[in-house]
């Protein structure tokens, strides 16, 4: 695997409209793999690799995190946050982050909530806590840090990329791994007939907005999203609400909230990964979805589907997702790739 790609896919910072820093990785790979990488006006990097015949087949992933803006920065110097996507408040106590400044490069800062220190706290004190809560310590002098700081700055969190036994676990997992798995597939595919464009989408975590517009600009016959899911195989949750399970495979997306995937489409990749023997699950998830969504309701309508990488601890800095996974979706879209266009997914009128 190219674990390589995969930590500096993970640990630039991007969080929905800021992706600049993970844009850069997308548009050099795209580049050496494709025959032409165009920008969009909303961000979205889109490649085109020109096919034999066939269909136009585009693939979606996300470049943007979960993160915060600067809303406000108080008389002290304390800086209040703006969330750019869904958090789990509990998930965040006695963080770090970065603060991306705009003349001053990224200021690290502790992510605190403002309550009392559990040596003071009475009964009484204690309370579920609440995004508005959280504060940001940059360490510094009030002056220092409003000559520094801008409303509107972004900031991400902050961890590394590892491996831990047979997984990965960093940040952002979701969904630049998505993205790992769509570069490296289109490069394991090799010449295909089908007209293929890789897309990397903005803004997904705010309501799959790059991915909206990346639709109507391209109009593809097909689209595969590519994206992390929940791997509820923990302590706490029950088998039948565990979604997919980590070492079991890629998952082939049956049902999420934005989109019920093409039956036939579904099959399709259910019989590749029976004849290459790709591991692999099947999904359901009853919240949340994916940048097929988005290309499902374009113009005429679009044959989608998503393959998801299962992901433990999803929306925290310690997402995790098993290696074997990860390769099982790289081949199954590979493979996928070349067979595209080789099967009619319109549904019949008898």
């Amino acid at each position: 695997m190219n674990l390589e790609l995969m930590k500096a896919l993970t640990q630039a910072n991007g969080i929905p409209s800021m992706e600049d820093e993970v844009r850069k990785i997308v548009v050099s790979e795209l580049r050496a793999s494709t025959d032409d990488v165009r920008v969009d006006i909303m961000g979205n990097v889109i490649g085109r690799i020109a096919g034999k015949s066939g269909p136009k087949v585009a693939m979606a992933a996300h470049m943007d995190e979960i993160g915060f803006i600067v809303r406000y920065i108080d008389d002290s110097g304390f800086i209040r946050l703006q969330p750019v996507g869904g958090f789990d408040p509990r998930t965040l106590v006695a963080q770090r982050v970065a603060v991306h400044t705009r003349k001053h490069g990224s200021l690290v800062g502790t992510l605190m909530p403002g309550v009392k220190p559990i040596h003071l706290m009475t009964p009484t004190d204690k309370k579920d806590l609440e995004l508005t809560d959280f504060f940001v310590d940059l360490g510094m002098q009030t002056e220092a840090v409003k000559e520094q700081v801008q409303i509107g700055d972004m900031v991400t969190m902050r961890r590394d990329f590892e491996e831990i036994g047979d997984m990965v676990i960093s940040k952002s997992l979701d969904d630049r791994l998505g993205l790992y798995v769509m570069l490296e597939a289109i490069k394991a595919a090799g010449p295909v007939d089908a007209e293929l464009y890789p897309i990397a989408t903005v803004q997904e975590e705010v309501g799959l907005r790059g991915a909206t517009t990346a639709a109507f600009g391209v109009q593809p016959d097909i689209c595969i999203a590519i994206d992390t899911t929940i791997a509820g195989d923990i302590p706490g949750m029950t088998a039948d609400s565990a979604v997919t399970r980590l070492g079991a495979g890629a998952a082939i997306k049956i049902f999420d909230s934005s989109q019920l995937p093409n039956r036939k489409l579904v099959a399709h990749l259910q019989e590749i990964a029976g004849k290459f023997g790709i591991p692999h699950q099947l999904e359901v998830l009853p919240r949340g979805g994916t940048d097929a969504g988005a290309f499902q309701r374009t113009s005429e309508g679009v044959v989608t589907c998503t393959i998801s990488i299962p992901s433990r601890y999803v929306h925290t800095v310690n997402e995790m997702c098993a290696k074997a996974d990860i390769q099982s979706a790289v081949d199954l879209l590979a493979r996928f790739l070349r067979e595209a266009g080789s099967r009619n997914y319109r549904y019949d009128m008898d």
